[in-house]
């Protein structure tokens, strides 16, 4: 059974009071399933045939490299959806792997009734179309993120991303662990180069701040093909 007060706080149902979203999935066909922690979800390659909604709980979606290593892409809280850009178009197919960090409630909506509802409203439609611009957006900055070849490129990418033009000092949300997982490393690896590059003079750490030192020598450390 849906949630509307929680679905309609996403980003495809945004601007829709949970009134109307009631009323709007009255009248088409879906499906709610719940995972386990762990539980798989969704498996890279499967076809993607209907909308995915998270109504609670989160996941991780994760990617396998050439050479068979798992990298961690995001993770993805309710009330977001899933692969929104892969429903339509040639090459239907999910791109990730994604598993339940935690209990999870999923809203499945087909491919041909979710045309229903884009039909239906146009807000929806609209919605639909920034979601999908957006997530365009997101993969190809990550992309880029894990063209770099070395991990100290990775960090420097990832501190000067967040840094942007006005910041010198960027506090991290996240744990080694969550870092190393996202930049698809060990613990191990990267605690060693942050303390190289706090050795280097290239950052400054303090806990869960990061003062980046010369952002000159930063950006032209991405432009460089150290291996």
């Amino acid at each position: 059974m849906i949630e509307a007060d929680i679905l309609c706080l996403s980003p495809i149902f945004r601007g829709i009071s949970s009134t109307e979203l009631e009323k709007l999935f009255s009248q088409i066909h879906y499906q709610h399933r719940t995972y386990q922690k762990n539980n798989l979800i969704i498996a890279s390659g499967e076809i993607c045939d209907r909308l995915l909604i998270i109504q609670r709980g989160n996941v991780k979606a994760e990617m396998n490299d050439y050479s068979g290593k798992t990298i961690k892409i995001e993770d993805i809280e309710a009330p977001r959806p899933l692969a929104t850009a892969f429903l339509f178009g040639k090459e239907n197919r999910f791109p990730v792997t994604v598993s339940a960090n935690t209990e999870v409630e999923i809203v499945s909506i087909p491919k041909a009734e979710f045309v229903k509802l884009l039909q239906m409203n146009s807000l929806i439609l609209n919605n639909y179309l920034n979601t999908i611009s957006t997530r365009a957006q997101f993969l190809s900055k990550r992309l880029k993120f894990l063209s770099f070849k070395t991990i100290k490129q990775k960090i420097a990418h990832y501190l000067l991303e967040m840094a942007g033009d006005r910041l010198q000092t960027v506090e991290i949300q996240q744990s080694q662990e969550q870092l190393a997982e996202m930049f698809g490393v060990t613990r191990p690896s990267l605690a060693r180069t942050l303390s190289e590059m706090n050795h280097e003079g290239l950052i400054e750490t303090q806990r869960r701040f990061i003062k980046i030192v010369d952002k000159n020598r930063m950006n032209q450390l991405l432009k460089s093909d150290e291996k």
